[in-house]
């Protein structure tokens, strides 16, 4: 067992590790923009190899950015809550 006793995070430390955080949120909020331009393309090739037809286009992109606001909202909601946990410490 090997114990190792850390000081404190100070205000500064604590703010720095918050801009980590907000930076790895955008980098998953980009993540999740690049899956659905992915699936928005695979989509319009579907489309033009008449797999699909408008109406099932039209509700497929609907269905494809309803799941993105979701995941971007997730990703706020973690980030505001380890944000709120850091300066609470």
């Amino acid at each position: 067992l090997i114990r190792i006793n850390m000081p404190a995070l100070t205000e500064e430390r604590r703010r720095d590790i918050i801009k980590v955080v907000k930076s790895e949120a955008e980098n998953a909020r980009v993540a999740v923009r690049d899956v659905r331009r992915e699936v928005m393309n695979e989509l319009k090739e579907m489309l033009k190899e008449k797999l699909i037809d408008k109406d099932e286009d039209r509700r497929a992109q609907d269905d494809v950015q309803k799941l993105t606001d979701r995941f971007v909202k997730d990703v706020d909601g973690v980030v505001k809550a380890k944000e709120d946990e850091l300066m609470s410490m």
